[in-house]
């Protein structure tokens, strides 16, 4: 693939050969369209793959989703940015089920490494961490103090209009968590 230094001198060099009246023009022509098509084209192509599935907002749908032990939460939006350079910045605001708001904060990267989450409400963790699967899917483990408070297994759909949450370990009363969490994209 050509440099934007490379294509400035493609340029040049064709306006050079067009005011010198040079035969090989229509070849040159030629060749420049198909080396700027090219270009074009792999922009395209990279920016299509580069998009994580994840990014976007994500609202829970309660009726869909079970929570084991309950109570499931009133509401809960999940946000995804993506910051550059492999870096997804999640927010997720809700309400939880007594009606306080609820919020956690995380930077992270899929790399199996753990990152500090900042929550309003959490007795169960510190930190995530996060690795990739496939394309639409992902794990996440959540852990306090340095032990496994839960590990989530993440789905999104073909379509990419359903999120899906599968998650089991132990809440802060050491009763075993079963949830599945179903989020349709915003």
């Amino acid at each position: 693939m050509p440099t934007s230094s490379q294509a400035v001198w493609f340029i040049v060099l064709a306006l050079l050969c067009r005011a010198e009246g040079n035969r090989m023009l229509p070849l040159f022509r030629r060749v420049t369209l198909g080396v700027g098509l090219a270009l074009v084209l792999s922009l395209v192509v990279v920016s299509a793959q580069g998009t994580d599935p994840l990014v976007g907002t994500w609202k829970l749908n309660v009726a869909a989703s079970t929570y084991s032990p309950g109570p499931p939460p009133k509401s809960l939006t999940k946000t995804y940015e993506d910051r550059g350079g492999g870096v997804l910045v999640s927010v997720d605001k809700g309400v939880d089920a007594k009606g306080n708001p609820t919020w956690n904060h995380i930077a992270f990267k899929y790399d199996g490494k753990e990152y500090p989450l900042a929550t309003s409400t959490s007795q169960t963790f510190d930190t995530i961490s996060y690795k990739r699967v496939d394309a639409a899917t992902m794990e996440y483990t959540v852990r306090l103090d340095g032990k496994v408070s839960t590990t989530t297994t993440r789905t999104i759909s073909k379509d990419g209009k359903t999120l899906t949450d599968r998650t089991k370990g132990t809440n802060a009363q050491g009763q075993p968590v079963n949830n599945v969490a179903v989020c349709e994209k915003q």
